[in-house]
């Protein structure tokens, strides 16, 4: 953390208390007033976003304008809720919101906020007349589902004629999937036909279902708190994409990624027809040792030990696996839940350990031309809170221990959709690889880079290296890639560049520590935390990860491409820009990377199934915004249409001889210990067996192998 941030916390907490003891739009001070607590929120972040982060922009009329228009599209989106009276009404605060986060008086939120629940009250209610009769799918008329090219509607007239077409939309779609099962069927033993008239009359109950629990969801969701965070994240976000507030409950959810492992019971959900269900219980857990619990159990409400239970009616699983999951090993948890036979029972199980061991880093051995192991990593995770937890870069080192000992003759490092995560990892796993040297430069705000190194001479692997990056490939993948590539140590592998996200953050407490010693109380709020932009990666050449990320030596089209989804296609990204590059010197290969990746660009290039992803993610990227038919014929040629893309996309990316992978000797015994690890090893080999990706790694690993082989008897 920059020097010059320091004291922005003992501002924060002097701020914080002199909200508290001072009237802020004549409420009093008191803690279990929302209002009082979001106007604090309010103010801490924007003390944090001006004094804190690393390229703060200006917050004044200009960024209140901004921060109005995201909000209202962050919370209709499709503009089908707002009317455009709505939003007319609602630009007096164009000017407003940046003198409310500077302190005035806050009311912006709460009108909008207001607003906009009456508003969806309303259409709410909509569905059910539009359901009520058959829609004609001869006329020709179109759905436009692109944001950026439609309007809020003018009136209720027009919104209702929007929620039709949805409507429509979504009957259509189900009453072609019934048609085709009709044809399916038609020819079985005892299948009754039924005539389109009756489909489309099923259709639209089934669309009715699925709209009942779309609102009953949404209403129970969208409470005041939940619409307030999702405020505060528009400020934040607005400063940088990566700049973001995290309620209490969004905290400890982040913690668990990072680490790896939770406290929660050991049972996953599922969502059916609006009600939340234990689809299976994991052996040794609490749900499965207290043994009351069973699959399909639906759950009513949830309480935490003795208080008030709530009821989780309409929620959606991730909400309701926030109030399952504890912060502490042993806190009790009360399920209240309905039986398959309709009795209703309150549980009570005690929370313990759950360990996510998809999170962590796995290896397999792939028999090619030659002998090559794989390593995949997920997230560069860490428990952060215990000094003993997992930490990927151990994890990867005792990976190739395993791999080495089975003599592999060259390692892919699968970094895909790789998130990031702990900054001191990617330097110890870059270690790996190279004698010491420097691996990344690091930034703060107005203060010159800071190099960090791996001080550890001792290599642990020197064979040949690919590295596999894709589109969602970000932060600390990018940084790893980024340190391979310089030091010319493997071949980088992958599609156009990784995601480009080259900024640290860092979560900063909103609640002040010492208020509760000042004002003489014993209660101390959680206000939750503002994860924030402090720092800026940069390569060891100096130019920055941010916004360009990882262009890989090799290129190879990818499905993702047409999402438009990487740090590039946010206007509120930082920069991309370039300091100094450290002093290090390039590995000394036996063989020269240059000729490996020339003729490898070249046969990606002549590939055929490349060829048609790349046609493919063309005709997708074209067609992908274009207004949607409501007539049934053209509908289903569209329709015929992108499931012959579907297809072919699929075959595109599936290998026509499948990749001969097998354990490790040494895993062997870890993974038939459970069905549920059994089921999972298999589905995870036979993902690696038929990855088109991975079988041009181990085609390019073939190359520097041989090359290295000739190397070394000339």
């Amino acid at each position: 953390m920059s020097k010059k941030f320091i004291p922005v916390a003992v501002v924060l907490v002097c701020v914080g208390i002199f909200i508290g003891l001072k009237s802020q739009g004549k409420v009093e001070y008191n803690h279990d007033n929302p209002k009082m607590r979001h106007a604090k929120i309010l103010k801490n972040v924007g003390i944090l976003l001006e004094e804190g982060h690393y390229s703060p922009r200006k917050i004044d009329d200009d960024f209140s304008k901004i921060i109005l228009k995201k909000f209202e599209e962050d919370l209709d989106g499709e503009k089908n809720i707002f009317l455009q009276s709505d939003i007319d009404l609602l630009k007096k605060y164009e000017n407003k919101l940046d003198d409310e986060i500077h302190g005035s008086e806050f009311q912006s939120f709460y009108e909008i906020n207001n607003l906009y629940l009456k508003r969806q009250g309303e259409v709410s209610k909509l569905y059910l007349n539009l359901l009520s009769k058959p829609f004609d799918f001869s006329v020709n008329e179109s759905l436009d589902i692109n944001p950026d090219k439609i309007l809020f509607p003018k009136n209720e007239t027009e919104r209702t004629d929007r929620w039709r077409k949805r409507v429509k939309l979504m009957t259509l779609g189900k009453l072609v999937d019934l048609q085709n099962d009709r044809l399916k069927n038609k020819d079985k033993k005892d299948y009754k036909y039924k005539a389109d008239t009756t489909l489309e009359r099923e259709a639209r109950d089934i669309v009715r279902k699925q709209m009942d629990r779309y609102f009953t969801t949404k209403i129970s969701r969208e409470t005041e708190d939940e619409n307030f965070s999702s405020f505060i994240n528009n400020i934040a976000n607005t400063m940088d994409p990566h700049t973001d507030y995290m309620a209490p409950v969004d905290l400890r959810s982040f913690n668990e990624q990072m680490k790896g492992s939770f406290f929660g019971i050991g049972a996953q959900l599922k969502e059916e027809d609006g009600k939340i269900k234990i689809t299976s219980l994991v052996t040794g857990m609490p749900a499965w040792r207290g043994g009351e619990l069973k699959e399909n159990d639906e759950i009513i409400k949830i309480a935490q030990a003795n208080a008030e239970p709530i009821d989780v009616t309409g929620y959606s699983v991730p909400d309701a696996v926030k109030l399952i999951r504890g912060s502490q090993k042993g806190s009790e948890v009360k399920l209240t839940v309905r039986k398959v036979n309709g009795t209703v029972k309150v549980i009570s199980l005690l929370r313990d350990e759950i360990r996510l061991d998809d999170t962590f880093a796995k290896s397999v051995i792939i028999n090619n031309d030659h002998k090559i192991g794989y390593i995949y990593l997920p997230e560069f995770y860490a428990d952060f809170q215990d000094p003993k937890g997992r930490r990927c870069a151990a994890d990867v080192a005792k990976e190739i221990e395993k791999l080495k000992a089975e003599n592999v003759e060259g390692i892919v490092l699968d970094l895909r959709s790789n998130g990031g995560g702990s900054l001191y990892d990617v330097v110890q796993m870059a270690g790996l690889f190279i004698e010491d040297g420097p691996i990344v430069q690091v930034k703060s705000r107005d203060e010159k880079a800071t190099v960090l190194r791996d001080k550890d001479k001792k290599v642990q692997y020197t064979g040949p290296l690919a590295v596999l990056v894709n589109e969602m490939s970000a932060s600390a993948s990018e940084i790893f890639a980024a340190a391979i590539q310089d030091y010319k140590r493997g071949v980088v592998i992958g599609s156009t560049s990784s995601y480009g996200k080259g900024t640290v953050q860092r979560n900063i407490p909103l609640n002040p520590e010492n208020e509760s010693i000042i004002l003489g109380t014993n209660k101390t709020e959680d206000l939750g935390s503002l994860k924030l932009t402090l720092q800026k990666f940069y390569r060891i050449n100096g130019g920055a990860t941010q916004l360009k990320g990882v262009v890989p030596d090799v290129v190879l089209p990818d499905v993702l491409e047409y999402y438009k989804f990487r740090e590039k296609d946010n206007p509120y990204a930082l920069k991309w820009d370039e300091i100094p590059q450290a002093e290090y010197k390039p590995w000394l290969n036996t063989t020269d990377l240059s000729n490996v990746i020339t003729n490898s660009n070249a046969e990606t290039v002549s590939n055929v199934n490349f060829n048609k992803i790349k046609a493919n993610i063309q005709f997708l990227e074209q067609n992908a915004t274009k207004p949607i038919s409501l007539n049934l014929k053209q509908y289903e040629l569209d329709q015929k249409q992108l499931k012959e893309i579907s297809k072919q996309m699929d075959e595109a990316t599936k290998l026509a001889k499948s990749l001969n992978v097998q354990n490790l000797i040494s895993d062997t015994l870890e993974i038939a210990k459970t069905k549920e690890k059994i089921a999972s090893n298999k589905q995870f080999v036979k993902v690696i067996s038929n990855d088109i990706y991975i079988d041009q790694s181990v085609k390019i690993l073939n190359k520097m192998i041989n090359n290295d082989k000739i190397a070394k008897k000339n």
